[in-house]
């Protein structure tokens, strides 16, 4: 998909979103090596929406598998179609059972699941494994089995193969520790925090109404946060989302009143509201 780092860099930059020169190289190498890219970090600076911008600038269709506690077979890679499978057999009252299992038991019944849509079919595809931390660990080994060989076993069809490998985006936000032989598939990359040069382009590139200097005292403030003992630091997304604030209200300089005002937009727990009402000193930043 991409012909050098820089050309990552670029067309990434056409979707909005502003890549580190070290995210850049690592999904550079993923696609050139063919390797599922593994993204950690906190919550809101980009993981997701970096898969979201890589199918876009590749014109590929974004396939995602949403992880949570409980997440099973049927849910991340196939099932039957046990109601259609209950009417096929009653309306062949009069075929063998042979007959009937032939049937029941072929493409027309089978619904696919992500992990099964994006090892199928011809055309490009990005397959987002979203908080896959949040996935029961006994998930981890039907991932390893995908991602080893991009191929699936379905008993009663046989083993389905991948024709055109899907570019493979995992998600984290480190709330368990994965395991080493899942790790030791793909490529590494962690995204913090931005510094504060390119946190306030992307708050210039994703709000473009707010005035330079603003832009730059609001990347000053949430820095000032994040260096708190705060329960949540605010993410880049939520800087985007104050700046995005700060526009509607009319907002042409930060100060204690529209500050203290605007902290929920930022914060999301009632200690680290009161903590950084006490601590932050405008002055300072």
């Amino acid at each position: 998909m991409f012909t050098s780092v820089d050309d990552v860099s670029a067309r990434l930059a056409t979707t909005g979103y502003l890549a580190s020169p070290a995210v850049a190289t690592t999904v550079f190498l993923a696609d050139r090596l063919g390797k599922p890219l593994l993204v950690e970090g906190p919550a809101g600076v980009g993981k997701t929406e970096l898969a979201k911008a890589v199918a876009e600038v590749a014109g590929a269709r974004l396939v995602r598998l949403q992880c949570y506690e409980g997440v099973d077979e049927s849910r991340a890679l196939y099932e039957w179609n046990h109601a259609k499978q209950l009417l096929r057999i009653s309306a062949g009252r009069d075929e063998t059972w042979d007959e009937t299992r032939t049937d029941i038991f072929s493409e027309e019944f089978l619904l696919t699941r992500p992990l099964l849509t994006a090892i199928r079919g011809d055309d490009p595809k990005v397959l987002l494994i979203d908080e896959t931390d949040k996935a029961d660990v006994e998930v981890e080994g039907l991932l390893l089995e995908v991602l080893s060989d991009f191929q699936v076993t379905v008993p009663e069809l046989g083993t389905i193969a991948a024709t055109r490998r899907p570019f493979v985006v995992l998600t984290s936000n480190a709330s368990r520790e994965l395991s080493e032989a899942l790790r030791r598939r793909c490529l590494f990359l962690h995204i913090g925090f931005p510094d504060e040069e390119l946190e306030r382009r992307i708050v210039r590139l994703k709000v473009p109404g707010l005035d330079e200097a603003l832009a730059a005292s609001v990347v000053r403030v949430v820095g000032a946060l994040r260096a708190m003992d705060l329960r949540k630091v605010p993410s880049v997304a939520e800087t985007i989302d104050w700046a995005r604030t700060l526009l509607a209200l009319g907002a042409d300089t930060l100060d204690e009143t529209v500050v203290r005002d605007t902290l929920g937009v930022l914060l999301k727990h009632q200690d680290d509201v009161l903590k950084a009402a006490a601590k932050l000193d405008l002055d300072a930043v």
